[in-house]
């Protein structure tokens, strides 16, 4: 099995490489360094998802523990259900992948994500493990339960319910009505949750692709094809559309003109927003390599400090721990309130940013032009070639980008750093304009392929 950790757990396609045996192994190992008897097993909408779950379940009772059933509820469900009982937890879910891929997300207990050290810990005995066994962990007898013997729907339903109520809350019994919101679950997780979530804050909502079958989560919507969202959001005249993706730990926008509002505008309203309230820590918010060039000058513009991190909410969590901050997050959606949830919950970020338009008065479009210009960036993937990663890679890169960022000077940016997850060094380039960033981005992406040859 060549499965391994990427920025965000496990995953892999369900139909050849992910393998109840994996999952099952990675459940018991997980159980054993988490040194957790009790795990909380979540899942989204695949229809690999029951299968995995049971697994998960496998594992964990196979480690000496127990583990109780959620059922399909969002991630940041689960997340919530390990800090209210301090257990830890596992999501059977690949996020904004299509139906075929599956994964596995752990939560340490206390609903947090895993330390490098945890992770690499668990890495090492699922390695053994699996050396071990040739491959293949098989059940003891009597260990495995179907889960259709768990009282999952219960605890599912009173998983779900504490979620909603714990978002709902988070504005202090301000409520978002007046406004009108379409929302497109991805025929994820998020199809019950979110809609009934702003409902009951008092928001007039219209779903699209809340009809979830096992095989259509992501299938050309969610947050990654926002393209029907924002053609919803004109036709209705709504004042702002939410974009889930499959297991709703991120969410994007769309304003009232069908424009989309990433990440990146996101953070930005909520920071100004916190900091003209005396509600951001630290007066400065966590960002990743990523972000766009246009949130960095809107921080320095308003006095907001800006740490930077690698690419993962993980890492994101980790840095707003140690410096004792409450805001971060990246440009895909993926934003951390660390004085409201333990990880990132794309419902709770829809309804801060929410309840940011209706306390603004503006619209969407407007607030969010006011909080930042986002700059234009072009992102190329530069092939490494066949055979072993030179030791020296990234320090053969520091000169080319330096000579990159030195031609484009203060109006624009150059990021080349090697791909952690695909045979590739990535090279990312903003500018003033796009056409500056196309020709800078193509001319970088050269030099790079001359340096790798």
């Amino acid at each position: 099995m060549t499965l391994s950790f990427g920025t965000d757990g496990v995953r892999g396609d369900a139909r050849s490489e992910l393998t109840p045996e994996f999952v099952e192994a990675l459940g018991r190992a997980a159980a054993g360094v988490l040194g957790a008897e009790r795990f909380a097993v979540g899942r989204d909408t695949r229809a690999s998802g029951p299968e995995f779950a049971e697994a998960l379940h496998r594992g964990v009772q196979h480690a000496g523990g127990s583990a109780i059933d959620l059922g399909v509820v969002p991630t940041p469900a689960v997340a919530r259900w390990c800090d209210d009982q301090q257990v830890a937890g596992a999501v059977v879910s690949a996020s904004h992948n299509p139906w075929h891929d599956n994964g596995v997300k752990l939560f340490a207990p206390g609903g947090r994500k895993l330390s490098d050290d945890a992770q690499h810990q668990i890495e090492r005995r699922l390695s053994a493990m699996l050396k071990n066994s040739g491959g293949a962990v098989s059940a003891r007898d009597g260990a495995s339960r179907s889960l259709a013997a768990m009282p999952g729907a219960a605890l599912a339903e009173e998983a779900r319910r504490r979620h909603v109520r714990s978002v709902a809350e988070s504005v202090d019994g301000r409520d978002l009505d007046g406004l009108r919101v379409v929302v497109d679950a991805a025929n994820g997780a998020a199809y019950e949750t979110g809609p009934e979530c702003l409902r009951t804050l008092g928001a007039a909502v219209e779903t699209i692709h809340a009809d979830p079958d096992g095989f259509n989560i992501n299938d050309g919507c969610g947050s990654l094809h926002p393209e029907s969202l924002q053609a919803a959001v004109v036709s209705s005249g709504a004042d702002a559309g939410l974009a889930f993706d499959g297991d709703a730990d991120r969410v994007l926008a769309v304003d009232h003109s069908g424009a989309l509002i990433d990440g990146d505008q996101i953070l930005a309203v909520c920071a100004i927003d916190r900091a003209r309230r005396g509600r951001l820590a630290g007066n400065a918010v966590v960002v990743t390599v990523m972000a766009n060039l246009g949130l960095r000058q809107a921080m320095a513009s308003h006095g907001i400090g800006l740490v930077e991190t690698p690419v993962g909410d993980r890492h994101v969590l980790s840095a707003l721990e140690d410096r004792g901050l409450v805001l971060g997050g990246e440009q895909s959606g993926h934003l951390i309130f660390r004085d409201l949830a333990t990880t990132g919950d794309g419902l709770l970020t829809a309804v801060q940013l929410l309840d940011t338009l209706k306390r603004s008065g503006r619209s969407l479009r407007d607030l969010a032009a006011a909080a930042m210009t986002r700059r234009p960036q072009v992102l190329v993937g530069v092939p490494l070639p066949d055979g072993p990663r030179s030791d020296d890679l990234d320090a053969a890169l520091v000169p080319i980008a330096a000579a990159a960022a030195g031609r484009l000077g203060d109006a624009g940016r150059v990021l080349v750093r090697p791909s952690g997850t695909e045979p590739l060094v990535r090279v990312m380039v903003e500018a003033g304009d796009l056409g500056t960033a196309r020709a800078e981005a193509e001319l970088l992406a050269e030099s790079v392929a001359k340096a790798l040859s």
